[in-house]
């Protein structure tokens, strides 16, 4: 083994693990690690809340599920990491058209769960399409927008753009704001990444906001979110309110460090202590030490990241791995905000901390997909700030 990881090996494994960033890959590997732990912590208190007198379940239900999609979404990881840039995006191009044709579906064919269809079933467990989509669409308008320096009049901003307003009609649909939110966001990174003008850039700041504005007006979940995160009542405790109230009690009721593992009380109170909300678990159980650690390996990644695409060449490596970097930064962003209090509750997962088997294992492509497009040959020299905008 240790022969085929020398540097003189030109096996595919021995390839890979010199041109891979392995700082990358401990951070995410450390992130998985946690969620196994945040998972066990908060999986007693959603057996609690999930068991009926016909059914009890055991309390460590969720951590052994967790454990599952762990194992199969390692190798996921390492497996698309070592894909070629080439077939990585041809893989990725096909991948968004199928995941957006099932996301289509998800209206028709999708099952409810907690007032909001999102799922499909696959019989052994649940298919979340927008997980998988996010990933793979951030690739293909990475690769879309690396054209306009081939050619600036191509109509990539509007083609992406339509994309993106017909993937965000069908996320509300569900509805998902959050992930709405998410793909929308990413969308307008990466064309400033791709240089677009200032102009174009203030004209999608007004149209953010005149889209929030509409949401607002015509759109019955923003609003309801919205009311109740600005303008609680009564009502609003038995909603997303009340979530966020006991969010915050889980967050701090521990402390700097935590009230000790499995000693947390006020997590058996919160709804979606193993998804959502398993941040503020965390708070409880292990202190707002931890929480600002986790906070850290998040910042880190992203800065890793943009700190290697500073010399790098291609423009679609560089939009994709940006692109990927941002999406990963943007979700445990809104997750964290809404465990702290200062965003409205939007059902966003913990990147590799939350539990889940769709967005395990989408994440686990998303990053093995990161890792691929960053891989560097150690022996080749660079120009800094130089882009070859290549397709």
């Amino acid at each position: 083994m240790s022969n085929q990881l020398s540097r003189a090996s030109k096996s595919r494994a021995g390839m890979w693990f010199w041109e891979v960033d392995r700082v990358l890959l401990l951070l995410a590997f450390l992130l998985i690690a946690i969620g196994l732990v945040a998972v066990a912590a908060a999986s007693p208190a959603t057996a609690r809340r999930y068991s009926d007198a016909a059914h009890q379940m055991p309390a460590m239900y969720y951590f052994w599920r967790q454990l599952m999609w762990v194992c199969v979404s390692v190798p996921v990881l390492i497996g698309v990491s070592m894909l070629p840039t080439t077939l990585a995006r041809r893989l990725s191009l096909i991948g968004a058209g199928l995941f957006l044709v099932l996301l289509a579906l998800v209206p028709f064919v999708g099952h409810e769960v907690n007032g909001a269809r999102r799922w499909i079933n696959l019989g052994i467990s649940d298919l979340q399409p927008s997980e998988f989509l996010k990933p793979l669409f951030i690739v293909s308008t990475a690769w879309m927008l690396s054209f306009r320096a081939r050619d600036p009049e191509l109509p990539v901003l509007f083609v992406t753009g339509g994309i993106t307003a017909l993937i965000g009609v069908l996320l509300m649909m569900q509805p998902d704001f959050g992930q709405t939110i998410v793909f929308g966001t990413v969308w307008v990174i990466l064309l400033m990444i791709s240089g677009i003008s200032p102009a174009a850039i203030a004209g999608l700041g007004g149209t953010a906001v005149a889209g929030v504005v509409a949401a607002y007006l015509f759109y019955g979940t923003a609003r309801t979110r919205i009311d109740n995160f600005l303008f609680p009542t009564k009502e609003a405790a038995l909603s997303d309110r009340y979530q966020l109230e006991m969010a915050h009690d889980t967050l701090t009721a521990g402390g700097l460090t935590g009230a000790g593992p499995g000693s947390g009380q006020v997590k058996f109170k919160l709804p979606e202590a193993h998804t959502d909300y398993i941040f503020s678990v965390i708070g409880e159980e292990f202190g707002l030490i931890a929480c600002a650690v986790i906070v850290l390996l998040y910042l880190a990644i992203v800065i890793r990241v943009l700190m290697k695409l500073l010399d790098e060449e291609d423009a679609f490596r560089l939009l994709a791995a940006a692109g990927l970097a941002a999406q990963f930064g943007v979700q445990a962003l809104i997750n964290m905000a809404v465990n702290t209090g200062i965003a409205p509750s939007k059902g966003m997962t913990l990147p590799f901390i939350s539990y889940g088997g769709s967005s395990m294992v989408a994440l686990s492509i998303g990053y093995g997909l990161l890792l691929a497009f960053t891989r560097r040959n150690p022996y080749l020299k660079r120009s800094p700030y130089t882009v070859r905008w290549s397709n």
